[in-house]
């Protein structure tokens, strides 16, 4: 089972990015995560250029829809999602009916320094998915004061939020795994 992990952050020491990093460490035996990292090269959506998509955009949809399941994890940015990572999301639910993201099994995490684990962005993400069509499952897992959990080089420390992580990633691998069978 192959499951995409999308970080809604493109800083280099991301948090958001470590914790993915971590899931897959955290992978259970059978379960393949691999880190897409192209939030950054994408442009602006914009409908006027649907049937005339940039390669950027190509890459994304392609690499969406070939995973088995995705696993996003966001910060919160003003209370929501990133930019970046909405407007990777509307590229990836074009063209209608046929989207990368139509009927995808996906997943949700979160990390910030606050105190809260950017809650209120996965909500916000889960909702957009949910819209975009993706089947969104709903374990939560918010990572509060995320720059404690993480050492210098982005490893985790925290061995609880590493079986959280497992956890998360079985759910995933085992609903997609459902719709596998049902399609």
């Amino acid at each position: 089972m192959k499951i995409l992990a999308v970080s809604g952050s493109i800083r280099r020491d991301s948090h958001n990015t470590n914790l993915l990093r971590a899931a897959a460490e955290a992978a259970p035996a059978g379960v393949e995560v691999e880190l897409w990292d192209g939030i950054g090269d994408l442009p602006i959506y914009d409908q006027d250029l649907d049937g005339a998509e940039p390669e950027s955009v190509l890459r994304l949809r392609k690499a969406w829809s070939e995973a088995d399941a995705i696993l996003f994890a966001t910060p919160e940015y003003n209370g929501s999602v990133p930019g970046g990572l909405k407007n990777a999301i509307d590229w990836a639910s074009r063209p209608k009916f046929h989207a990368a993201l139509t009927n995808k099994t996906v997943a949700v995490v979160g990390a910030s320094t606050g105190q809260f684990g950017a809650m209120w962005g996965q909500a916000d993400l889960r909702k957009v998915l949910g819209i975009a069509g993706a089947r969104v499952v709903s374990d939560e897992l918010p990572v509060a004061r995320a720059h404690e959990k993480f050492d210098a080089d982005g490893r985790l420390l925290d061995a609880e939020l590493h079986e959280r992580l497992r956890l998360v990633l079985s759910t995933l691998a085992a609903e997609a795994a459902v719709e596998q069978v049902a399609a």
